[in-house]
């Protein structure tokens, strides 16, 4: 029996990473708003076509694995463990999410990369928002539903917000004034800790 979806997951994510890597390299060589996608295509070896595949937009090479980590928080907040509070069950995921981009984002270079494309490319800044509205509507929802007695919907916004903001804060201007990525990565999980911690003592209940 073969591993027929198995190798063919492995291909795609072969595919992908060569891109990311091309389009870094590109970015930080020729600067961002100098480099074409036929460009990154070209240089990870494919063809235009299959960087669309992959990618609706340049932006969103910047932006591989921010998806990932609302997907990781979300499986997290559906299945609290036993009597684990909100706020304990949030700082869980959040910290799940700073660990993933310990792993990705920060060792690549990507996450200092985007720090300082924001401040000069809108399509960037704009496609950023985006993601981070959906994927905190998306966190709050899933934490009001698994908490639906001691969090409503408006709690549940108000800590989710509290806790994205602080760790994106956080992460920015840490990396921006040149740390190591062990010091960002320390600076968010405290902003994390902070954000969680002050809405315990604003609401004991949770």
């Amino acid at each position: 029996m073969t591993d027929e979806p198995g190798r063919r997951e492995r291909k795609k994510q072969r595919t992908r990473q060569a891109l990311i890597d091309a389009a870094i390299e590109l970015f930080e060589r020729k600067g961002y708003e100098e480099t074409t996608v036929a460009e990154i295509a070209a240089a990870a070896d494919l063809s235009t076509r299959t960087f669309f595949l992959h990618f609706p937009t340049k932006e969103d090479v910047l932006l591989v694995n921010a998806q990932t980590r609302f997907d990781l928080a979300l499986r997290i907040i559906s299945a609290p463990l036993a009597g684990e509070t909100g706020t304990e069950l949030l700082a869980r995921a959040m910290q799940e999410m700073i660990t993933n981009s310990w792993n990705t984002d920060l060792p690549s270079g990507l996450a200092a990369l985007r720090a300082r494309l924001l401040t000069s490319v809108p399509e960037l800044q704009a496609r950023l928002l985006h993601h981070l509205h959906i994927g905190q509507e998306e966190m709050a929802d899933a934490l009001h539903r698994t908490y639906p007695e001691q969090l409503d919907r408006v709690d549940a916004a108000a800590l989710v917000g509290a806790a994205l903001g602080a760790v994106n804060a956080a992460a920015l201007t840490s990396i921006r004034q040149g740390d190591t990525a062990e010091t960002v990565r320390a600076a968010m999980r405290r902003a994390a800790d902070l954000a969680v911690r002050g809405f315990e003592v604003a609401n004991p209940a949770t």
